[in-house]
């Protein structure tokens, strides 16, 4: 969708603070010695409601339009488009549907402690440990040293954050709870008890919320006053803060009534442990992910004594800083594992951390990219896990998907368009010229598959053969013989949401055979009858597709060299567009390749030049993509130089990317970028340091993960692989390439090999 308003710019503060999260509840620790805010998340929490969009008059026009299009007529097939081809009702409000059925995910509200007395600090110091997923603050007042630590654990399901000193009878704070609109709250048993429920869109009650926040002292006391909590002269308080909605997924009534049950349950729980207790168990569980894979760049010893914001700073003004960019790489993979567990929803377009009311762009699922950048670090750097609430997500799309389907194309099948939401949204956009995109179905299901070909877990593979099967089924229905080329194309589709120039001057979106969409469904086909043959599988589908693929309109390389993005050579009005999706072949896919289709390499290299030149990668998630589009063509210098851009011109003070404003699929998408350039496995074997740039001369990364179910430990001198250990998971064969050596392994189960030059 067109780049966001000034109204949805974030609090600078805001992107200042640090983020917690255990996958359902969030957190953002501002630090404030005198009136510390706790700003809340639960991912569930969503405005809306249920609501059919599908237009049944869609069906009867696409006839009509595809015959337009192939006669060359844009004009008037725009117009038939721009009439027909939309959803029913209000669609997402634009990006503002809080007020509407596609509704918009929500703060929870703000937690708040002020403390006393109010008077100088020295020695302050706040941090966020991402390998602990713990946020500290120290400071020291009236000659006393104040601590205060939280985190959100995973396996106790709460919120903790403590406070203390050492001094005994020093803690005087007072607590409460606030949040912009539609909420209770009292105080009930020494504890703040938060009410709530959100409009449906439709003028009624939507979801409901509830929220408990339970302070334990160690000594002093508590009363109450008012809407506040008061505690005086404690030598230690932990709160402990739990939260949920009546949302599940997959319920055909997503209402449940339990949730409350669920809330306290988590409280009472975690109340009969300690403060040890709980750290303990949150440490055990997010070590085990976070630790899996480290980057180490340039000098091993270097402590970090430099504050993150001022070492951005620094960088920003033209200072290098290897430990930065390693930083980065780690924070991307501690903002999957605190935005997305098992249980829980994916990571919207701000993971699980947003301040408003109206989220930019409601927070919703985004799916001609976004959505699915947000999980490519999560197979290659070790995190199979945090796949599982996408693997969800995808597979109840396709009982709404398949409503669409037959409503909207008279297909089979089950597709999805550019946005979804928690209440299954699949119709298109209120406008076609960003809301037709349906090229979504088919890359979401890239993930179904890239998850299978890193685990090689057949189960799972199995149990999401269906969701495969379908989408396929439904561009089997959607697929046209474009009667120039006796091809089958696409359409009418757009390359999401850019546009060119039609024969007449004048600008348009929509056209037959698109490259990305054609390059999406030779990927699904493709992907579909291999997975078909791994699972053992044989019937008149796989012919099918097989005899689909032989017919399918494959991109063209124009006469300047480039990959077209449409199947005419068009000239294009925003030529650096900051959607790149013609090269999803590139990357995501692997469709191109050096040593299957070199000359298609070069043409998209070129396209990505010529994107570049004219001002391509200017958003945060755009510059995001083109790290990995440059490993895949072994350009390590240009993708360190675009993650250096990144760094620069898109990077908040805590490390959050910016669109802008906010928007965490560039953060996913370096880190997944980092990865590509020290390994990839996309074309058949395992290719070492095939991007490694100058500014990397020395390092080392553990946990790096390939296809095929191995795990890789590198290092590297002076530019020079020195030593590789690949570990096998599951047996098997591999090929192990770096530079002109090539090595053929066979490795049972659980063992290893070491390869040193």
């Amino acid at each position: 969708m067109p780049d966001s308003p000034n109204a949805w710019n974030d609090d600078p503060e805001w992107l200042k603070a640090l983020p917690l999260g255990n996958g359902a509840l969030g957190a953002m620790v501002f630090g404030d010695v005198v009136l510390e805010r706790i700003q809340l998340n639960e991912k569930s929490l969503w405005s809306g409601s249920p609501e059919n969009n599908d237009n049944p008059e869609a069906r009867e026009s696409l006839p009509r339009i595809r015959e337009l299009l192939f006669a060359g007529k844009y004009h008037e097939a725009s117009e038939l488009t721009l009439k027909t081809q939309i959803c029913k009702g209000y669609g997402s409000g634009y990006g503002n549907g809080t007020n509407v059925p596609f509704g918009s995910y929500q703060t929870l509200g703000d937690l708040w402690i002020a403390t006393e007395p109010r008077s100088e600090y020295s020695n302050y110091r706040r941090e966020l440990n991402i390998m602990t997923g713990i946020a500290q603050v120290y400071y020291k007042q009236n000659n006393i040293r104040f601590n205060r630590e939280a985190f959100a654990s995973y396996p106790d399901k709460v919120l903790v954050y403590k406070i203390s000193a050492d001094k005994k009878n020093a803690v005087n704070i007072s607590l409460w709870f606030n949040r912009p609109e539609r909420y209770t709250v009292t105080i009930e048993n020494r504890q703040i008890i938060v009410h709530g429920s959100l409009s449906d869109g439709k003028g009624g009650e939507g979801m409901k919320y509830f929220v408990v926040i339970r302070p334990l002292l160690k000594g002093g006391s508590l009363e109450k006053a008012g809407n506040k909590i008061q505690i005086r002269n404690a030598n230690e308080v932990v709160l402990l803060i739990s939260a949920a909605t009546n949302y599940r997924l997959h319920y055909p009534d997503y209402r449940r009534n339990d949730f409350e049950k669920e809330v306290w349950s988590n409280i009472e729980k975690a109340s009969q442990l300690s403060y040890h207790q709980l750290r303990r168990n949150h440490l055990t569980d997010f070590r085990n992910l976070s630790e899996r894979c480290i980057l180490h760049l340039g000098n091993q010893k270097e402590v970090d004594t430099v504050p993150t914001d001022i070492r951005l700073k620094r960088y920003q003004q033209g200072q290098e800083d290897l430990y930065l960019e390693s930083l980065y790489f780690q924070f991307g993979r501690y903002l999957l594992i605190s935005s997305s567990r098992p249980g829980s929803l994916p990571a919207n377009l701000q993971g699980i951390w947003a301040s408003k009311i109206q989220t930019p762009w409601n927070g919703d699922y985004h799916t001609n990219i976004n959505v699915q950048m947000n999980y490519w670090p999560a197979n290659l750097t070790n995190l199979p896990e945090c796949n599982q609430p996408l693997m969800e997500l995808i597979s109840s799309l396709t009982e709404p998907g398949s409503r669409t389907a037959a409503v909207q194309y008279g297909a089979r099948g089950w597709c999805v368009h550019p946005i979804t939401n928690v209440w299954g949204f699949t119709s298109p956009g209120e406008n076609p010229l960003w809301g037709l995109h349906l090229g979504a179905g088919g890359w979401l299901c890239r993930h179904i598959w890239e998850h299978f070909l890193f685990t090689l877990d057949t189960a799972f593979l199995r149990q999401y053969y269906p969701v495969l099967k379908n989408a396929a089924v439904f561009y089997c229905d959607w697929l046209v013989k474009d009667p120039k080329t006796g091809r089958l194309v696409s359409g009418p589709a757009g390359s999401p949401e850019n546009s060119f120039t039609g024969p007449d001057g004048k600008n348009y979106q929509i056209s037959m055979g698109p490259s990305h969409d054609q390059e999406v469904i030779y990927d699904l086909f493709t992907n579909f009858i291999e997975a078909s043959r791994v699972l053992g599988i044989s019937d008149t589908m796989n012919v099918r597709m097989e005899k689909i693929l032989s017919d399918l309109l494959l991109p063209r390389i124009g006469s300047d060299g480039r990959l077209m993005e449409w199947a005419e050579e068009f000239p294009e009005p925003e030529p650096g567009h900051r959607h790149m999706s013609h090269l999803y072949a590139l990357h995501p896919g692997n469709q191109y390749t050096f040593t299957s289709t070199p000359e298609y390499m070069e043409a998209a290299r070129k396209s990505l030049d010529f994107r570049l030149e004219h001002g391509g990668g200017h958003t945060g998630w755009s510059a995001a993509w083109i790290i990995s589009f440059r490993a895949r063509l072994l350009e390590g210098n240009k993708a360190h130089e675009m993650l250096s851009t990144l760094l620069k011109r898109s990077t908040c003070p805590n490390l959050f990317d910016l669109c802008p404003p906010f928007q965490i699929d560039g953060n996913f998408g370096a880190t997944a970028g980092i990865a590509e350039m020290l390994m990839q496995s996309h074309e058949g074997f395992i290719r070492l340091l095939p991007a490694l740039p100058e500014a990397w001369p020395d390092g080392k990364v553990y946990g790096l993960c390939a296809r095929g179910g191995f795990v890789a430990d590198l290092e590297w001198k002076n530019h020079q692989l020195s030593k590789a250990v690949i570990h096998s998971q599951k047996g098997g064969k591999i090929k192990i390439r770096y530079k002109e050596n090539q090595w053929d392994l066979s490795l049972a189960s659980g063992s290893s090999r070491t390869i040193s030059l």
